[in-house]
């Protein structure tokens, strides 16, 4: 049996033994993984309105197709959250701008978008010039762990599949709460573990997730609950979406088997990069983590005391 602990970086080939990597280089191999996928995901994924690199949610009393589904995300959160237009909003882990501007565009609100990519961040201001929203959100470079906002800035912290790049969830959860106002608000949505240990072929899914994906490891609901507690977070809520995130595993799992031969043959002439090859593989192991109920699907919404 394969033990993943908390706190600790599986993020190798080695499938078994966690890496000695310094957080500066943590943050480099993410940075690396969305640079080089940034056209994979605009391909096989999202579309430039959704700009989405998360899950979709999937209603089965409104069938959505993918890229409505990927949008309907934000929603769910928005409103799980509690989240209104006059409010300043952190999207802590914005990607290419996809939640920011669709808050800024659907609902006026005023975004600050923060990345550990330059390129992201500049993809991002692009998108928002295209969408004639620059005027309300802002792209920087920053990280969600050591943020450079004074304390007391935003009305919401807002985490789409996000939190899970931090080493210690522990460490994003606490800058949240210094840049939280009083009676502010912290949104989280990911992925959790159902259990820490794995045989063999579950551990290779797993490994192969964390690699594909550059995430050092998963929480689980309980660990992520105490966290949120620890730090003094109140009203605590956790939403179970796991059943309407399925779809959007199962579509990802065919779009790599329709895939496969061209990455095949790409990966053969030299064509794809040691990242852009583990974020195709993923397509095909997250799928194992879902059907084995390995993993479930969370959103978090809590609230700083006033």
């Amino acid at each position: 049996m394969y033990t993943l602990e908390p706190n600790q970086d599986y993020r190798d080939q080695n499938q078994g033994h966690t890496s000695e990597l310094t957080g500066d280089a943590l943050k480099a191999d993410a940075t690396k993984h969305y640079d080089e996928c940034y056209r994979d995901y605009l391909f096989a994924w999202c579309n430039s309105d959704n700009l989405a690199l998360h899950y979709g949610y999937w209603d089965e009393s409104t069938p959505y197709k993918q890229h409505q589904a990927l949008l309907n995300k934000n929603q769910i959160l928005y409103e799980k959250a509690g989240i209104q237009p006059g409010y300043k909003v952190l999207d802590a882990g914005c990607g290419i701008g996809g939640s920011s501007i669709w808050m800024a565009k659907q609902q006026g609100n005023s975004v600050t978008g923060i990345t550990i990519s330059a390129k992201q961040a500049d993809y991002a201001r692009q998108h928002a010039r295209r969408h004639a929203v620059a005027e309300l959100v802002d792209f920087q470079v920053a990280d969600f762990c050591q943020m450079p906002f004074a304390a007391a800035t935003f009305d919401v912290v807002w985490a789409l599949e996000s939190s899970c790049h931090a080493l210690n969830k522990a460490d994003f959860l606490a800058e949240a709460w210094r840049v939280l106002k009083p009676g502010g608000r912290v949104v989280v949505c990911d992925g959790f573990l159902l259990q820490r240990q794995f045989n063999e072929q579950q551990w290779q899914a797993v490994v192969t997730c964390l690699n594909g994906w550059a995430v050092p490891n998963l929480c689980a609901r309980d660990e992520f609950e105490q966290l949120m507690q620890q730090q003094g977070f109140e009203t605590l809520q956790c939403h179970d979406i796991t059943a309407q995130t399925i779809a959007s595993a199962d579509y990802m799992y065919k779009v790599a088997k329709r895939l496969q031969p061209v990455q095949k043959i790409s990966q053969w002439l030299g064509l794809r990069t040691q990242a852009q090859t583990a974020n195709y593989l993923v397509g095909l192991a997250q799928h194992q983590l879902f059907t084995e109920k390995l993993t479930e699907y969370l959103i978090f919404t809590a609230r700083k005391p006033l």
